[in-house]
């Protein structure tokens, strides 16, 4: 997140916490509107996890299904699920 802070303040010249106040609004709505299994991995990929992180997330019940793994191509190919 703190990445995305740093772009929106370099491209806007918003001070740091206008900044952070804009990059929490738009990933809060992109996970509301986005289903489950897929705002979770926003918040990897804002943690600093990438692509692990999503892994991960996906394997929070233990076991990787097919919903997982069509979230996780999907999301590395910008397809939808």
């Amino acid at each position: 997140m703190e990445e995305l802070i740093a772009l929106i303040t370099q491209k806007t010249g918003l001070p740091k916490d206008q900044a952070k106040a804009a990059a929490t609004a738009v990933v809060d709505f992109l996970k509301q509107k986005l289903p489950a299994s897929i705002a979770s991995q926003i918040d990897a990929v804002l943690g600093g996890k990438g692509l692990a992180g999503a892994v991960a997330n996906a394997l929070d019940d233990g076991k990787l299904d097919a919903s997982d793994a069509a979230n996780l191509l999907g999301g590395m190919f910008g397809g939808k699920k």
